[in-house]
């Protein structure tokens, strides 16, 4: 128990046999309960769970692998049954260091946030260690999840060491979360609509023995998929169903005079080709609209900052 809250560490894990003794016996003493979830590992995950002999562990054996998503999903059901207030994300690979648990608990238990997350980004020294592909991807989708989730104060999105509350799960339909490396994008923005309050927790990363079986030209589309039907999800739910507010009438707004000011551009050179001179007139009929489009779009973005959750 950390600070009168029953703590759960949730633990996916998919042929982590290496490193899953590591990541359970290194747990702190005030982690209540250990859920490892066996996402139909084809190694001895399993057998080496049961090996711990540790009291606090839970073993959850999936027959077909879900992914991480639903490994997490899982897990966070089965905590969630045994009574946990949190429940704290750590992978099977060790990955993790649980060193920094009080850091992410700290805020939920002191400042009532519902959701705390792990952030390599803040110092230079939690980017050491990290593959070069790993920093671009994660400060491009970074930057993605930001405008989709609407939390403008988190980045490091796929940095999936987080913390979250029974509270906050309860206001989640968890079986429409995706299932795979997506998950902790799509997690962001259901907790927006819902506005639970969230913070990021300088953590660094650990990179060792761990092997990523993330394929990049396989999830970078994915993500990217999700994070557009994401944005519009959260619009319409946050922005257009209960009130249709400010923010919502200036992005459909601003959008609908960027278009047609882009039209009438193209319109406009179309027709100025070869001898043809446009006048100053019909050249306004395409900027004007352009301008005033983009000025309803940052005004738009600046009400969404705004709003965020905090």
């Amino acid at each position: 128990m950390y600070k009168g809250l029953v703590v759960a560490a949730v633990v996916p894990a998919h042929n982590e046999a290496e490193l899953i003794g590591k990541t359970i016996s290194s747990m702190p003493e005030f982690v209540d309960h250990i859920v490892v979830v066996d996402d139909a590992s084809t190694d001895e995950t399993a057998e080496r769970v049961a090996g711990e002999n540790d009291p606090r562990v839970v073993l959850v054996r999936h027959e077909r692998n879900t992914g991480v998503g639903g490994a997490i999903v899982d897990g966070h059901r089965a905590a969630v049954g045994l009574g946990a207030d949190v429940n704290v994300v750590m992978a099977g690979d060790a990955q993790m260091d649980p060193d920094y648990l009080p850091a992410l608990l700290d805020p939920i238990a002191d400042s009532g946030y519902g959701f705390t997350k792990a952030n390599r980004f803040f110092a230079r020294s939690g980017l050491v260690g990290m593959p070069l592909s790993r920093l671009l991807g994660s400060t491009v989708l970074s930057f993605a999840t930001k405008l989709a989730s609407g939390y403008w104060n988190l980045f490091d999105p796929q940095n999936g060491y987080t913390a979250i509350t029974r509270e906050s799960l309860a206001r989640l339909d968890l079986g429409r979360l995706a299932s795979g490396y997506a998950f902790e994008n799509d997690l962001l923005i259901w907790l927006n609509i819902t506005g639970v309050r969230a913070k990021d927790v300088p953590v660094p990363a650990v990179y060792g023995q761990e092997v990523s079986g993330m394929r990049l030209h396989r999830v970078i589309p994915q993500i990217g998929r999700l994070l557009v039907f994401g944005f519009w999800r959260r619009i319409v739910r946050k922005y257009v169903v209960p009130s249709f507010s400010p923010v919502a009438l200036m992005l459909f707004t601003g959008l609908f005079l960027c278009l047609i000011g882009a039209v009438i551009g193209v319109w406009v050179t179309l027709h100025s080709l070869g001898t043809a001179t446009a006048s100053a007139g019909t050249v306004l009929l395409a900027v004007g609209p352009l301008l005033v489009g983009i000025n309803m779009l940052v005004h738009a973005l600046t009400l969404d900052i705004q709003a965020t959750p905090d």
